[in-house]
Order: C-alpha cells, then structure tokens, then sequence
C-alpha cells in the first residue's frame, strides 16, 4: 500500500507516520523545505520525502501522479487562530487553495485513493450550552479565519467527492495532545515549563492562562488510529468527530501534570498575557458516529498521555 501525508513532519503527520509504517506502507511525506523535520528524524530514511509547497499546483499534480498512492492524508496547512487573525490571507491560501491544488492532482492522476482529510472542531466555533456534546449535525459558526478556512476547505472536499465520485473523508479534530506537541498549546506548555524547573533552567513558578475552561482532549495517538480506520471504513464525503467526548477542566490537568513532576512544590502563577477572553467555558464534541462505523474507540489512558508528554519535554531540553 502507498500512501501521502501532507504536512509529514508536523505533529500529526509524524505520528501517523509511525503507525502506517507499522502497518507497512509505502510512505511518500509531502512537506515544504523551511519546515524542520526533527519529529520524524527516527524514521527519515522509511519515508520518500517530497519537498513541495502545498500551494505550488504544478509540482502538487507532478508528485500526486508520480506516486499514485492508494491513500492520502491531507494535514499540511497554516493551523494557528492567532496567526490566522494576523494573516488571514496567507491562511486561506495554504488551507483552502492548498486543498484545491491537492484534489486536482488526485482527479489529474485519474486514480481514486481514500483521502482524509483533516478538519477542526473550530468549525463549530459558538456553540450552545444545550448543543453539548457537539455532534457532526451542529451548526457551524466559526470564530476567526482559520476556522473559516477550514469550512471552506471541507465543503471543496465534498464538493469534489460528489463530482468526481472521490472517497473523500472529512474528519473535525477536537484538542490532541501528546509527544512532540507545540509549545504554543497549553497542556505541552505546562510539561515544557515544568521540564525546564527539573533542571533547575527556572524558578519553581509555572506561569499559566485561563485554568477553568473545560475542552476534549484526546491522545494523538489515538487520533491517528481514527484517521486510518475512517480512512478503511468512513462514508466518502461524509464528516466524522474524532474526540474523547470527556470534558476535562484545565486546572486539573494542570495538577495531574503537577504530581507526575520530579520537582515538588511547584508554585502557578496566572500571566494577563496568557488570559484570552472565551464564550466557551466547556467545549466537548461527540463521538458516537466514528465510533458506530468504524470501530474505533479511545485507548490511551489520560494520565499516560501527560507522562509522555512530560518525558518528551525533559528529553527534548536534556
């Protein structure tokens, strides 16, 4: 089996990376050349890396037609809210122009791989108290361009599974956390900070944003088993939520965090820089529809995935 992963060397794409290799896949990574590969250094020699800019159709097609893969994973794209509201520009082009380029090279090759492709529960975006957990049916109202790009990316992809009759799979992914996770996103912060205090490179005071939130966080390695067996058994053009439908408060994923560290006495200190104002105390999705057609189910327990994290942090600053 042949496969393209677009964004190869993100933290998404490399997991999955270690799973299809596992499984035995040819795998043939898509990723532009000022991105670092460090997350796929123990694998590199496994893995036909193509050095193409998403948003460069002619050497897209050229690479599509070349390797005729049996599946594609599209996770390359511009994935920041911030960044998106900065450079709104920039964003529609990587996520939504990027997509366009993709699938015209799959309907330019003339082969009809299973794509995957890689949404965000911010396209749900304001979501009601009564509307918890959030299902595939709820109504989509975004909250800054990334999430708008990604509607609009996602709605190409059904668009070209309904006319070109392309086994297009669109999944909406809810907060995957695990090894090798930027430090940008709170729970790989927190490790990456508590890390740094072990070896004494700061003061036992970890600085944190808004602790009370409630949001769905799933292991990535989880996440990816979804991607492969939706990629098998999910509906073409259909939309699927990949998630832990578990709520769980910041603050104690923060505390659990806290007792898995070698340092005690670990002081936190709220940063006004870190606070950003949210309408949604608790985001949570749904999971039942992934979950009926094909199988799948979260494994990794939790407390395992703070672990990893953790340990990945301390290797990483060693």
């Amino acid at each position: 089996m042949k496969s393209i992963i677009t964004g190869v060397t993100g933290f998404v794409g490399s997991h999955l990376t270690d799973l299809l290799l596992a499984k035995g896949h040819k795998l043939n990574g898509i990723a532009r050349g000022s991105g670092g590969d460090e997350n796929i250094t123990h694998l590199k020699r496994r893995v036909t890396l193509f050095n193409v800019d998403i948003l460069n159709k002619k050497r897209v097609i050229e690479t599509v037609k070349k390797v005729k893969p049996d599946y594609i994973f599209h996770f390359a794209a511009q994935s920041s809210n911030l960044d998106s509201i900065q450079r709104p520009e920039f964003t529609f082009k990587t996520n939504v122009i990027g997509t366009l380029n993709l699938l015209d090279g799959v309907v330019a090759a003339k082969i009809k791989p299973s794509i995957v492709f890689a949404g965000s529960s911010e396209e749900y975006g304001l979501v009601e108290k009564d509307e918890l957990p959030i299902s595939e049916n709820n109504p989509l109202r975004p909250r800054n361009p990334y999430a708008v790009s990604k509607i609009a990316a996602s709605y190409l992809c059904y668009q070209y599974a309904k006319t070109y009759g392309l086994k297009i799979i669109r999944v909406r992914s809810f907060n995957q956390e695990g090894p090798r996770r930027q430090e940008r996103y709170a729970l790989s912060n927190f490790a990456k900070q508590i890390a740094e205090i072990e070896r004494g490179m700061k003061e036992p005071v970890i600085s944190v944003g808004n602790l009370d939130a409630e949001r769905d966080f799933l292991d990535v390695r989880d996440a990816v088993s979804a991607y492969w067996m939706v990629a098998q058994r999910g509906e073409g053009g259909d939309v699927y939520n990949v998630c832990s439908m578990k709520p769980r408060k910041i603050k104690d994923v923060l505390d659990i965090l806290l007792s898995l560290s070698l340092t005690k006495g670990i002081k936190i200190r709220i940063d006004r820089k870190r606070m950003r104002p949210s309408d949604l105390p608790v985001f949570y999705g749904n999971n039942t529809k992934i979950m009926i057609k094909t199988g799948w189910s979260p494994k990794i327990v939790f407390e395992q995935t703070l672990d990893d994290t953790l340990n990945y942090w301390r290797e990483k600053i060693r």
